[in-house]
């Protein structure tokens, strides 16, 4: 089993900057990659980027390209999420999960066994 807790959210306004962590406990040996989604009101989890946790290799979804950086502290378990000029579209609850094994899709949700609870980001226009 592995335990996930986010934190990190927050309000903030449209063009500002918030972190995210996500710290990882228990079989965190077993990590393939991290991932960060999150879930609108209404809508489905969506990918928003992912880490490979041994190469660090990175992934983006469009929308935040060029705004998010997703980082990992091997040594303390844990990843990041840097968000920066962020959009009142952007507003949703970010989830970090864990994927085990090796997997050439990190953009789906069903591909990661492990979740945390979630931290609300609001970003006002």
């Amino acid at each position: 089993q592995v335990q996930l807790v986010e934190s990190g959210g927050g309000l903030v306004q449209a063009g500002g900057s918030l972190r995210l962590s996500c710290a990882a406990s228990g079989r965190t040996f077993s990590t393939y990659a991290m991932g960060w989604f999150h879930q609108a009101p209404g809508k489905e989890r969506e990918f928003v980027a992912a880490i490979t946790w041994s190469s660090g290799w990175t992934y983006y979804a469009d929308s935040v390209k060029g705004r998010f950086t997703i980082s990992r502290d091997a040594a303390n378990n844990t990843v990041y999420l840097q968000m920066n000029s962020l959009k009142p579209e952007d507003t949703a609850v970010y989830y970090c999960a864990v994927r085990a094994a090796y997997t050439r899709n990190l953009y789906r949700a069903a591909a990661y066994a492990y979740w945390g609870q979630g931290t609300q980001v609001t970003v006002s226009s």
